[in-house]
């Protein structure tokens, strides 16, 4: 049981900071739906089953199984995941899409909010772009979408949140 409320308060309190980013950010209606799919049977039942409370229960499950059944069901239908937009080739080449502004900005709260979910008390405004360049191979993003996202994690780091979140509210292309 304590691992079922745990990992109900960790998604709450993930969904609570995307909304606030996302409305700073000018997208309140995707921060209100904002991993609906969390709450589904695919998906929130692995993940309390490999809850910790210190990672995405998503990590464990790979460890455990092989891979992560709650990723594939999550990143299939979040638009907000870069991995949605990478098309796989009949050649076996990949293409990475690039994704719609919306999108873009819904990924970046995801990306401030996982950092300070799970690292409530040594939450910094590096931490995001020193998580990204650390595991900047993983990425497999589109070039100009790369490019932005990098240039508002910069930005965040540097000019911090309030600012950051209003410049991207007024973006409409990159």
């Amino acid at each position: 049981m304590n691992k079922f409320f745990g990992h109900l308060k960790t998604v709450l309190i993930h969904r609570h900071l995307v909304f606030r980013f996302c409305c700073k950010a000018g997208i309140p209606w995707q921060g209100l739906v904002h991993d609906l799919s969390k709450f589904t049977p695919e998906e929130f039942l692995p993940s309390v089953r490999f809850f910790k409370g210190t990672s995405s229960p998503i990590g464990e499950e790979r460890r455990t199984r092989g891979y992560s059944s709650a990723w594939l069901h999550h990143k299939s239908i979040n638009k907000h995941h870069w991995e949605y937009w990478v098309e796989f080739r009949d050649d076996g080449t990949e293409y990475y899409v690039k994704m719609p502004m919306n999108y873009v900005k819904e990924m970046i709260c995801d990306w401030l909010s996982a950092g300070k979910t799970y690292n409530r008390n040594t939450w910094q405004p590096h931490y995001p772009l020193n998580y990204f360049l650390k595991h900047e191979s993983y990425y497999k993003l589109n070039p100009e979408t790369k490019d932005f996202a990098l240039k508002v994690l910069h930005m965040f780091k540097d000019e911090g949140e309030e600012k950051t979140l209003a410049w991207l509210a007024k973006q409409k292309n990159y």
